[in-house]
């Protein structure tokens, strides 16, 4: 289905939700743990129906409401809540709690199931995965042979390994468009942090037996990042940022020459305008402010516009004509800001973030907003009047540990290939596309 019949039917508004063209392409065993995981669900006692205070229940409306007590609709008795530090307690308001996140989570996942199922390929994508006994490993993986039923992740075996984490990453185009990659690594110990430049070429299986691989780059010492961004502005030619505690660095990766911005609070996220020289930097403090990059870093005339949040800022993403920016914070609240009057013009509802570090996926060519949530569920809201056309959840029981990673194509496969949804969970890659 082309563009124009994915825009039509977000037109139609609440019907459209009805007939949502996303879907899960999954393999046919992890089809078949669902299935055993609702079925271990409904065969425990009083799982049926998913547990919910007396309160709450429509069937068990009419129910005097005890204090300290759990009305329990299908057994048609009370029971008592006990603290929930008491281990031997089966019983508590955390554990209902959790029943009823993962009674609802089977039920969207049963309504998945439901969808029509397709073929899809996809682009390469770069991956960073944090090591439980320390560090990262990362690659990429090329996804273009990937085909139901087998939906399973294969890293190429060059598979590069770091003992320090990775706290940020983007692509880089030094040579031509996403030649190279741009990681900030951790310090550890006496060893300091540092922001490396890798070729993409690194990571391709088609170096011939007995030539070595193409080397780092370029390293550079920086104190511990927080965040990173790639600059396509010919104003600031091949350099980056890194976003700093109380601090911005400029950096051109050629001449090696440095500008340093001092903040009042740690930088995020980041992001270059491309038509106009303004780097635009989310804080912890709810402040998002751009520096003007004709401006040395000398004097107050570098911050050029400022916005405010009521949270810590995680992600900011500046729209493609540049007089509007998204932004979203650790108090899940998403905004979009007219850049010329400063305000905020539109807020994207439900989204669901307390203090993790989350980013947004703005895609104006399908109209569309997607972003994860710290409750595990991906968000799809359209761009343009910020109605929520879908909510997806987890393959995986909520996590802090398992919250998934997502990345949007419009075309997946290259230019011929349609819009789609990668989202990644553990070791396993879900793939939601548009037919």
């Amino acid at each position: 289905m082309n563009k124009s019949s994915w825009q039509s039917r977000r037109r139609h508004g609440r019907r459209s939700h009805q007939q949502n063209p996303w879907f899960r392409l999954r393999d046919p065993e992890d089809r078949s743990d669902s299935q055993a995981a609702r079925s271990a669900q409904d065969s425990s006692h009083g799982d049926d129906e998913s547990p919910s205070t007396s309160s709450g229940t429509a069937g068990a409306s009419s129910v005097p409401e005890l204090p300290g007590f759990y009305f329990d609709p299908e057994k048609k008795r009370y029971f008592r809540l006990l603290p929930g530090h008491n281990n031997c307690n089966p019983l508590t308001k955390e554990s209902i709690r959790q029943k009823e996140m993962e009674s609802k989570r089977l039920r969207l996942l049963e309504e998945e199931d439901k969808q029509k199922k397709a073929d899809t390929n996809s682009d390469r994508l770069f991956t960073v995965n944090d090591v439980k006994v320390g560090g990262s490993k990362y690659g990429i993986i090329n996804l273009q042979s990937l085909k139901t039923p087998t939906l399973k992740v294969f890293m190429h075996e060059n598979l590069y390994f770091t003992n320090r984490k990775v706290n940020s990453v983007c692509w880089a185009s030094l040579n031509h468009l996403d030649s190279h990659i741009l990681l900030c690594l951790m310090g550890l110990a006496e060893t300091p942090g540092c922001a490396t430049l890798l070729p993409a070429s690194l990571f391709v299986n088609s170096h011939p037996a007995g030539i070595d691989r193409p080397g780092m780059l370029c390293s550079f010492r920086i104190p511990g990042a927080w965040s990173c961004a790639w600059s396509l502005n010919i104003q600031a030619n091949n350099c980056f940022s890194t976003g700093l505690s109380r601090r911005v660095l400029l950096t051109n990766v050629v001449t090696g020459h440095r500008q340093s911005f001092g903040t009042n609070s740690d930088v995020l996220a980041q992001q270059f305008a491309l038509m106009v020289p303004l780097l635009f930097n989310g804080c912890r403090s709810g402040e998002i402010f751009a520096i003007d990059l004709r401006c040395g870093n000398q004097g107050k005339g570098w911050k050029a516009t400022r916005l405010f949040h009521d949270s810590a800022v995680t992600s900011v993403r500046i729209l493609q004509d540049e007089q509007y920016l998204m932004a979203s914070d650790m108090a899940g609240k998403i905004k979009l800001w007219d850049l010329r009057t400063t305000k905020c013009i539109r807020q994207y509802e439900g989204h669901v973030n307390e203090y993790a570090y989350l980013p947004l996926h703005v895609h104006e060519e399908e109209g569309i907003l997607v972003a994860v949530g710290q409750d595990c569920y991906t968000r799809i809201w359209s761009l343009h009047d910020a109605h929520l056309l879908r909510t997806i959840p987890s393959p995986y029981p909520a996590s802090k540990a398992d919250i998934p990673s997502v990345a949007f194509s419009s075309r997946l496969g290259g230019s011929r290939g349609a819009p789609g949804l990668l989202m990644a969970v553990g070791q396993d890659l879900y793939c939601y596309s548009y037919s």
